[in-house]
């Protein structure tokens, strides 16, 4: 692994500035790292490493670039749990880590640094400085991945019986004998409109 410091300026130039949730992210990735004891994992490790996510923040970007894991290259898996954290398995061993930021941290981050007037510059010091165990809290988990969750996992691709898009992943849904995505399904983020042209399609 890299220090802290190499690892800091990379996450400025890939996240486009450096901010407290940067170096809480980065701290937190070489943790989970260490603890399941991966030293390359951008490199010859690169295929033990998944990790699970919990917040779309900064933090994130951070922890994504120390593990190198990514959603194109399906080693990284989001959760929308709203929280500083994030679980770092290795798949050949069957270890897993789960890392949460404490919350005590930004009070702690506080007193350390009172001069600092500027809420994120006092973080961003306090938290290059603290010591793990007062920013994070590390609990060793059982990760039960499907095949399907690999990196790598290859599978039929099938259609949706009513808009006829194709799903992969085994991420469809069966229902009253017909094949279904998650949109079709009842589970859709968005909201169809009719296009200009009245066909539905854009």
């Amino acid at each position: 692994m890299k220090t802290l410091d190499e690892y800091l300026r990379e996450a400025e130039v890939a996240h486009g500035h450096l901010c407290a949730g940067q170096v809480l992210g980065v701290r937190l990735a070489m943790l989970g790292l260490r603890r399941l004891e991966i030293s390359d994992p951008r490199g010859a490790d690169r295929k033990r490493l998944v990790t699970f996510v919990e917040i779309d923040r900064c933090a994130t970007d951070a922890v994504s670039l120390v593990t190198g894991c990514r959603l194109g290259k399906r080693a990284l898996k989001f959760r929308d749990w709203g929280k500083v954290a994030a679980t770092f398995v290795d798949v050949s061993t069957g270890r897993a880590v789960r890392i949460a930021a404490r919350e005590s941290s930004k009070a702690l981050a506080k007193t350390l640094h009172p001069e600092i007037p500027d809420k994120n510059q006092q973080q961003m010091l306090a938290y290059r400085e603290m010591a793990e165990e007062d920013l994070f809290d590390c609990q060793p988990v059982k990760v039960t991945l499907p095949p399907e969750e690999f990196p790598g996992y290859k599978a039929e691709r099938v259609a949706c019986e009513v808009c006829g898009e194709g799903i992969n992943f085994r991420r469809e849904v069966r229902r009253d004998g017909k094949i279904l995505c998650r949109g079709c399904a009842g589970e859709r983020y968005y909201e169809p409109l009719p296009s200009s042209d009245g066909g539905g399609k854009v």
